[in-house]
């Protein structure tokens, strides 16, 4: 055996798996030297996101197909019409560096890339006015928000606006909104017997409405369907618009739903089914946050069986904040005027020390100054708001009332409001997407 005191000569083929371990000690050197710059591209955080958009060319066409991750399905607004708009929800806060499109034949010849942290107020991150389809591909782009949108100001041919994939890159943050924040879209006195196909309708724009305010989920204050609240007009009407998002919807009755040839409420129960009845009665309650919410029938509150349920419900109650809804208002400066039905309510939910009443049944829009059963203008009263603008023709204000602050009639649309565990606000937005009204910031009892 012959004994080498140093390692013997390497053969060509031995010298290439050490150089090679060479170069990659050496890149590896410099990653961790310079993590800088070997940093990751931000992430693609658009893909399989709820998606909104203004309109579809049919079913088959609809707005989540851009962001599937197939590049052979796609988004196809309504032909002929302008603008149009296609809304992606990346989360509660996404920071946003690019966006890439990929056009159908069908493409924008002008649009925006918009960011919004609300879905109402938007910021423009991109600019296009003379488009020619393919692909186009934005970047160096610096945007917060939750909320991108692409919207589209001029078609570049006869069609509508069509995409096969939209795709957001850039951050996003796993923290929830802080204080449990969460908003909520509300409205009464919705689906008018009419559809989208007539220009007057408003319905369906209140649908719209809503849906690209993309809440946590949705309120009814009644009257949901006109005019007897057959289960056929539920599925004719109502189904074609607020329908979209029936299954995140805790609706109440009005009295329009007592009026079903059927029996009161017939159609009502059996359109909603457990959604309406969650608790085997047409009111219930649930939580969201440090919210407590109660849904009322205003229809029967002279049933014993409701008024006591109600005061079994609130003194369960841990929750720091309390909202109610029902149809009847306690006060209106519109043409029903003030429902001493809901008085007795009043009462409970006051002594309770309840937040918040949203009402429909008078068709305008209207907030009180937090004030008692009695209409005694109070800090620990309770704040009402009338919200029936959701599609019914409007009513005018006529005796205004002592506490009300502020009343709209005449343009449609849905309230929106803005919860934390301790605060509460909202805002009336109208269906051209401009806020009418805000109220003020209030902090629970």
């Amino acid at each position: 055996m012959r004994l080498y005191a140093s390692a013997p000569p390497l053969r060509p083929t031995d010298r290439l798996p050490l150089v090679l371990a060479a170069v990659l000690l050496l890149v590896g050197g410099l990653v961790f030297a310079l993590p800088d710059r070997a940093a990751a591209a931000d992430s693609l955080i658009s893909q399989g996101r709820p998606a909104t958009s203004s309109s579809v060319e049919d079913s088959t066409f609809g707005p989540e197909k851009a962001f599937d991750g197939n590049a052979g399905t796609r988004w196809a607004s309504t032909e002929g019409v302008d603008p149009q708009w296609i809304k992606v929800d990346l989360g509660p806060s996404a920071t946003v560096s690019r966006v890439k499109l990929v056009w159908e034949v069908a493409y924008a010849k002008a649009y925006r890339v918009e960011i919004s942290a609300d879905g109402t107020t938007w910021t423009r991150l991109a600019t296009e006015t003379a488009g020619n389809g393919g692909t186009d591909d934005w970047t160096g782009l610096t945007g917060t928000g939750r909320y991108l949108r692409v919207y589209g100001t001029a078609r570049g041919t006869s069609y509508g606006y069509s995409l096969y994939t939209v795709e957001v890159y850039g951050t996003t943050s796993t923290t929830p909104p802080p204080g449990g924040a969460f908003t909520v879209v509300a409205a009464g006195d919705i689906a008018a017997q009419c559809t989208a196909s007539s220009s007057s309708c408003a319905h369906p724009k209140t649908a719209a409405l809503a849906q690209r305010i993309a809440p946590s989920f949705y309120l009814t204050m009644g009257d949901n369907q006109y005019d007897d609240a057959l289960l056929s007009d539920f599925r004719a009407y109502y189904d074609k618009t607020w329908g979209a998002f029936k299954a995140k919807t805790r609706p109440v009755p009005g009295n329009h739903e007592t009026y079903d040839p059927a029996g009161p409420l017939a159609g009502y129960k059996s359109y909603f089914g457990a959604i309406a009845y969650p608790q085997g009665k047409p009111y219930y309650s649930y939580d969201q946050g440090n919210w407590h919410f109660v849904a009322l029938d205003s229809n029967s509150f002279d049933d014993a069986a409701q008024i006591q349920w109600l005061k079994d419900d609130l003194a369960r109650n841990t929750k720091g904040c309390v909202a109610a809804y029902f149809h009847h208002p306690l006060y209106s400066s519109g043409g029903h005027g003030n429902d001493p039905v809901s008085k007795p309510v009043w009462q409970i939910l006051y002594g309770a020390k309840a937040d918040l009443v949203l009402n429909g049944h008078d068709h305008h829009y209207e907030r009180f100054a937090p004030q008692d059963p009695s209409g005694r203008a109070t800090a620990d009263g309770i704040v009402e708001i009338v919200g029936g603008m959701g599609g019914a023709e409007p009513y005018d204000i006529e005796t205004v009332q002592p506490n009300s602050q502020k009343r709209i009639s005449g343009p449609y649309g849905v309230l929106k409001l803005d919860l934390t565990d301790t605060t509460y606000t909202w805002q009336y937005v109208g269906t051209d997407d401009q806020v009418k009204d805000s109220g003020p910031t209030y902090t629970c009892h």
